[in-house]
């Protein structure tokens, strides 16, 4: 893996990451780019969605042909589950370490992944459920089901999938949307006329989204 630009920052858990610093809300949005993306990929998301928030962006640690993801699949969409959950508990600390290094509220910080992304965010739902207040998972599939479901007691989940997506099926969407149900979390599933790249009427749903559950970020 070729070194990281000298301005990103680095913790002790040895993500390379974006930290942007906003006063006017506590909550914070951890994005969580795509495979191939990295920690600048979804950054201008940040203030065109909730432009009150501050935004803590990771570059996804493991490699597929040089590509960067948040954890190993064996197959398109067949995921490595160990290394999945290993790969989880590692963002958990990092956002923990992150938030000991920038001084943010761990209880306010509010997940934004895309494709790759929104797996590990959906997988940190299902495996520490405190950690995130809530999450936008956009192109998901199911990442995994633990043999013990968390209590998400009405956590804000929005699920955005593509009707035409070539890579998740609609069986596949419904499934995860029923899997945060049955956890309790609050979900909301947005479908738009796309595939698995998003586009406006995706954004527009987001920021909706965020005005109902996080409007401080928002106004």
């Amino acid at each position: 893996m070729s070194d990281p630009p000298a301005s990103a920052a680095r913790t002790r858990v040895e993500f390379v990451h974006r930290w942007i610093p906003h006063k006017r809300s506590e909550t914070v949005l951890l994005l969580l780019h795509g495979t191939g993306g990295n920690e600048d990929d979804l950054v201008p998301l940040g203030p065109a969605l909730a432009p009150n928030a501050s935004v803590l962006s990771p570059r996804g640690r493991v490699l597929e042909h040089g590509m960067p993801r948040f954890f190993r699949r064996l197959a398109e969409g067949v995921f490595d589950v160990p290394d999945l959950i290993a790969r989880t508990d590692e963002l958990a600390a990092f956002i923990a370490d992150a938030s000991a290094k920038y001084g943010f509220d761990p209880k306010r910080v509010v997940a934004l992944g895309n494709s790759n992304g929104a797996n590990i965010a959906g997988a940190m739902l299902l495996l520490h459920p405190d950690v995130l207040a809530g999450a936008i998972l956009l192109r998901p599939m199911v990442p995994l089901e633990p043999e013990k479901l968390p209590n998400l007691n009405g956590r804000p989940v929005q699920i955005v999938a593509g009707r035409f997506d070539e890579l998740v099926t609609y069986e596949q969407t419904e499934a995860l949307a029923a899997l945060m149900r049955r956890a309790g979390a609050d979900v909301s599933l947005h479908w738009t006329d796309a595939g698995h790249r998003f586009v406006r009427d995706d954004l527009e749903a987001m920021q909706a989204w965020l005005q109902v559950h996080f409007p401080e970020v928002v106004e």
